[in-house]
């Protein structure tokens, strides 16, 4: 079974949203908090779709 055309798989919800990751080293600490939750959030996502796969 494959995700619907106007849907992204939810592989690569999780590929694209463990790729914002890349910079953190770069990033002051101070701003890591924040991506760590804009992480969360797109893994949560692309997860609560899983079952549509």
């Amino acid at each position: 079974m494959t995700s619907p055309p106007d849907q992204p798989h939810p592989v690569d919800g999780v590929t694209e949203a463990l790729s914002r990751l890349a910079d953190l080293d770069a990033l002051p600490v101070a701003e890591h908090v924040e991506r760590f939750d804009a992480l969360h959030e797109s893994l949560a996502a692309a997860l609560s779709h899983i079952d549509e796969v």
